[in-house]
């Protein structure tokens, strides 16, 4: 199995791309310079935009870094649930004084123009969310001397992005906070993720490529864990998301640990498309109601979700967290790495010590030379 990834950094650590403003350049930053491998989110940003973060953190950090995109997303949305879930929501507008986005406002996420910016100026690492990009486009990033990772959500995804020539799998357990990365968004199958453990299980029977393990990690010990049932390294996002680099807003920080927030829960109620986050008065009102309509519900939600973190409102927000939100610490992101690593080595030595067994009591001998039971 190749090694080409891991090799970029030392720690098996990778920061999530969490998009909508987290994984900003100081945060990829530090992470990277600790020796983990940091991450943009390209994910709702222009090309340029995407550009300008790559430059900014190319001047921050001279070590290896990925950037992730969106895949573009078909057209099948039934319009008339999306305007009924429309109508649901214009007492929320009403509100937060604001009107509600337009569901038209684009499916693709600049993917074409974003890629072109990634060929000509090449990154170490890209990874995919939301399907599988064709093999010409990941051959074309081999070529520039970029490894690219897509995630998976069950071992027949991870065939399908092995198939495709990816270098690595990102395998994604239900336990993740934020969108789940299924190639096809089937509602079907709401409620049936896997956990990761099993998971991994079962795409290391699937695949020969690397596996990156992601959902609900906050410790070194479950770094080890993962690492133990076959992943080559472990991604973590809410772990990340309370660190004064992350670009979180401060709300959204304080509700991971806030006693307000016992659960998480998968919803479509913000986008449309299934995303684990803090149970709060939207998510609740909401969620039973919005239809399977990404990327249309997201932006139809997005001046909702902004007027709400303005004034500060966290029952209003997408409060996205992984189901180990409780376990979130705030340390600059660089001591975070340091402390995981340093975790992940106690872990490592922990199961690698020879049990120690307590002393047997020795047993009286019979009169007839046998042992007494």
């Amino acid at each position: 199995m190749s090694t080409a990834l891991t090799d970029l950094f030392p720690h098996p650590i990778v920061q999530a791309p969490m998009a909508g403003g987290v994984s900003v350049p100081q945060l990829a930053a530090a992470v990277s310079e600790a020796g983990g491998l940091g991450f943009l989110a390209a994910g709702y940003k222009t090309a340029d935009g995407m550009y300008q973060e790559i430059k900014q953190l190319r001047g921050l950090t001279g070590r290896p870094f990925g950037v992730n995109l969106f895949m573009p997303q078909p057209e099948y949305a039934d319009a008339a649930a999306v305007e009924v879930y429309a109508n649901q929501l214009a007492g929320e507008a009403a509100w937060y004084e604001t009107e509600l986005g337009d569901p038209d406002s684009g499916r693709d996420d600049g993917y074409d123009a974003k890629l072109a910016v990634l060929l000509d100026n090449p990154v170490p690492v890209v990874s995919f969310h939301f399907g599988v990009p064709s093999r010409d486009v990941l051959d074309s990033l081999a070529r520039a001397g970029t490894l690219t990772m897509v995630t998976a959500t069950t071992a027949e995804e991870a065939l399908a992005v092995q198939r495709a020539g990816a270098a690595a799998v990102l395998v994604q357990g239900v336990e993740a906070g934020g969108h789940q990365g299924t190639h096809r968004d089937n509602p079907e199958t709401d409620g049936t993720g896997i956990g990761l453990l099993s998971l991994i299980a079962q795409v290391r029977e699937t695949v020969q490529i690397p596996i990156v393990a992601a959902g609900g990690i906050m410790r070194g010990s479950q770094i080890a864990a993962v690492l133990a049932a076959g992943a080559s390294a472990a991604q973590l996002g809410t772990a990340f998301l309370a660190t004064p680099e992350s670009g979180a807003n401060a709300v959204h920080k304080q509700a991971l640990t806030n006693p307000l927030f016992v659960r998480t829960e998968l919803t479509r109620a913000f986008s449309g498309r299934p995303a684990r986050g803090l149970v709060n008065r939207f998510l609740r009102e909401h969620g039973p109601y919005a239809p399977a309509a990404y990327p249309e519900i997201h932006h139809l939600t997005s001046p909702l979700r902004k007027a709400a973190a303005k004034a500060g409102d966290a029952q209003g927000m997408a409060l996205w967290a992984g189901q180990g939100h409780r376990m979130a610490r705030e340390l600059p992101a660089g001591q975070l790495v340091e402390v995981l690593s340093a975790e992940l080595a106690a872990a490592k030595t922990a199961l690698s010590a020879p049990e120690e067994f307590p002393e047997l009591p020795e047993f009286p001998e019979s009169s007839e030379g046998g042992a007494d039971r």
